[in-house]
């Protein structure tokens, strides 16, 4: 079953559900008629081979996160976009669909231990789990300016487009070589580069020279955010 919660956030992929937290969500059905779970407040993705060389990562492992919830416990916890979360009260994530699960089986309001993979380093964050009700939801300018290596044609946002949750970031005009093979289309916006802002072409060019063949990409589509790796050469 593909599911979405903010509880940890969860796009993409399917997953099946433990036993164990079955048998909770039935025991709280039955003596409060209504299920509650902790509440991270991130929304994440797999790890690919491609993302994992572009943040540093050994191999493909844990839930990269796209997007903190604003006022969230992760936000207030210090957890950024970009993050990657790879042990949960030390218990390694293999992959990105364990940590929804796992989030939701714990009570709201208890502490736990991330560690997290940020800028080519492990550290640890504590996290008060906030509560969410069981609300489930399938889910999961300026002149043109060319993106060199990356194959794409940008452009600032203006004014007009950006909003409360979009300050800055460059707006897909072209996608053409890499970026149209990794998945970018027109109308994206380009946030991010491997968990550095974008504010103009040149401070993307400049991420895509530091790169070493992979560059991960935060993109803002609709409603969604999600990383994208590209290889370039």
């Amino acid at each position: 079953s593909q599911i979405y919660s903010r509880s940890g956030g969860y796009m993409g992929v399917s997953f099946s559900i433990p036993i164990d937290v079955a048998m909770q969500v039935g025991e709280q059905l039955q003596t409060t008629g209504h299920v509650t779970r902790g509440k991270l407040g991130v929304v994440i993705q797999p790890v690919t081979q491609g993302l994992a060389d572009s943040f540093g990562l050994p191999q493909p492992e844990g839930a990269l996160v796209s997007s903190v919830e604003k006022g969230g416990p992760a936000e207030h916890a210090g957890i950024e976009s970009g993050d990657v979360i790879l042990k949960l009260n030390g218990t390694p994530l293999k992959d990105s669909s364990e940590l929804p699960v796992q989030i939701a089986a714990i009570a709201p309001g208890t502490s736990v231990k991330l560690e997290i993979w940020r800028n080519h380093a492990r550290r640890e964050i504590t996290v008060k789990l906030g509560t969410v009700a069981d609300k489930r939801t399938a889910a999961t300018g300026g002149p043109h300016q060319e993106g060199g290596r990356l194959g794409l044609a940008v452009r600032p946002l203006t004014a007009e487009e950006q909003d409360a949750n979009t300050q800055g970031g460059l707006v897909v005009e072209r996608a053409s070589g890499p970026a149209a093979a990794a998945g970018i289309r027109p109308g994206d916006v380009v946030l991010a580069a491997n968990g550095s802002p974008v504010h103009d072409a040149e401070e993307l060019r400049s991420a895509v020279e530091k790169s070493k063949g992979h560059i991960a990409l935060l993109i803002q589509r609709g409603d969604a955010r999600l990383f994208v790796p590209v290889r370039v050469g």
